[in-house]
């Protein structure tokens, strides 16, 4: 599959995977700062069925890494630092297993290699809803959104999604059909012989609850070189809840 990125910066490569119903655009501004700052060039990249990417009916953790090893070939990479947040972590985290050679370093955020429940339905409704309709502005996107969404922060995030089809009608660059069809697919946890010895660090939010305590054993049997580093007053999206301390653990860890 041929996926989308958004590239930024010239350097050595630096390859950040979103999370589930996000994009590569979410991270553009610390991919300005990773360019600027530690001259990386950054790929922003769209997982299949996500942002700019293409659609398909297909969806699971094998497809997704071997969609990244796809780009990376592409590219000419043979190696690069990854970032992977939720869905993407999983992806990283998958890819590094099967294609441990590729991988550097690599930054998993606020995921673990554990099952998740199928957690988003209320999510997905309201998208639904929202893809179903016809509007005239993001205004009336959000208050529909509202109805099943009650938290603002989450619907700016979602309605980044949004985009004008033409002057009378907009769309959604998700998949949700092939999203909705595969929901159980993004909550699989790693397989036991899935592991990756290279360095690894796992950001966690501590006002989130995707990794605790109990998870430590489990990282460890599957990324036995990795360390993990909570970040205070941060939720699952730790890395804009708190950009300036998310940077400065990440790049001193990559550099």
């Amino acid at each position: 599959m041929d996926l989308y990125a958004n590239v930024i910066g010239e350097g050595k490569p630096l390859l950040i995977l979103h999370g589930f119903l996000g994009m590569g655009d979410n991270w553009k501004t610390l991919a300005k700062r990773y360019a600027d700052e530690m001259n990386y060039q950054v790929h922003l990249i769209d997982q299949r069925n996500h942002g700019r990417s293409p659609h398909c009916d297909e969806f699971n953790y094998d497809l997704l890494a071997a969609d990244l090893k796809s780009y990376m070939d592409k590219n000419n990479m043979s190696s690069a630092d990854l970032i992977g947040h939720s869905m993407g972590g999983k992806t990283v985290m998958t890819f590094s297993a099967h294609f441990p050679t590729y991988v550097n370093k690599m930054i998993v955020v606020d995921i673990a290699p554990k099952y998740y429940a199928p957690h988003h339905q209320q999510i997905l409704e309201g998208l639904t809803a929202v893809d179903e309709a016809c509007f005239e502005s993001r205004k009336d996107a959000d208050d529909l959104l509202s109805k099943y969404i009650k938290i603002k922060s989450i619907r700016q995030f979602l309605l980044k999604n949004l985009y004008r089809k033409n002057k009378k009608e907009y769309g959604l660059r998700v998949n949700l059909d092939s999203l909705k069809a595969n929901i159980n697919e993004i909550g699989k946890a790693l397989k036991a012989n899935e592991t990756f010895e290279g360095q690894t660090l796992f950001i966690n939010g501590k006002k989130s609850d995707y990794i605790t305590a109990e998870d430590n054993n489990l990282i460890k049997n599957h990324f036995p070189n990795s360390k993990i580093q909570p970040i205070q007053n941060a939720g699952h999206w730790v890395h804009a809840e708190q950009q300036d301390e998310f940077y400065n653990v990440t790049s001193a860890f990559l550099a």
